[in-house]
C-alpha cells in the first residue's frame, strides 16, 4: 500500500475509536442529573443533537473506510468529501483548544489521557483530511 492509503485507514478507524470515547461522556458528565432542570424540550433536543453528532462520526469513519481507493486517487468527490471532513475535525479542534475548559473534569489520570488523546487524534483527522483534500 502507499503512505496516504494507511494514514486514511487509520482515520476511518479512528472514527470509531472517537464514538467508542464518547459511550462514556453522558456518564462522565452526569448529563441525566446536569440536564435534569431543564425543560423537556431542551432536554430532548440535546439528546437529539447527540445522537446526530455520534451518527455523523459514524458516517465520516464509514465513507472513509468505503471510498479509500477514491481519496488516495484523489478523485474530485472524495477530495470534497475529505476537505469537510478537515474543516469539522478542524473546527472541533479549535473548540477543543478555545472554547472549551475542561480542567474542572480532569481530575485523574485517565481523563486526562483520554482528553489529550482526543486532541491528537482531531488533530491527526485534520492534517490527513487535509492532505487527502488538497495532495
Amino acid at each position: 500500500m502507499n503512505l496516504k492509503h494507511d494514514l486514511l485507514l487509520l482515520a476511518g478507524w479512528g472514527h470509531f475509536g472517537i464514538l467508542l470515547a464518547s459511550i462514556q461522556v453522558p456518564r462522565i458528565f452526569d448529563w441525566r442529573g446536569s440536564l435534569a432542570s431543564l425543560h423537556p424540550f431542551v432536554r430532548q433536543l440535546f439528546w437529539v443533537y447527540g445522537v446526530f453528532i455520534v451518527m455523523t462520526i459514524a458516517g465520516l469513519g464509514t465513507m472513509t473506510l468505503l471510498n479509500l481507493d477514491a481519496f488516495v486517487d484523489g478523485l474530485p468527490l472524495a477530495r470534497s468529501l475529505a476537505a469537510f471532513i478537515a474543516i469539522f475535525w478542524g473546527l472541533r479542534l479549535a473548540v477543543q483548544c478555545f472554547v472549551f475548559d475542561a480542567r474542572p473534569f480532569l481530575t485523574n489520570a485517565w481523563r486526562k489521557v483520554g482528553y489529550h488523546t482526543l486532541t491528537a487524534a482531531f488533530i491527526y483527522f485534520t492534517v490527513v483530511f487535509t492532505w487527502a483534500a488538497v495532495g
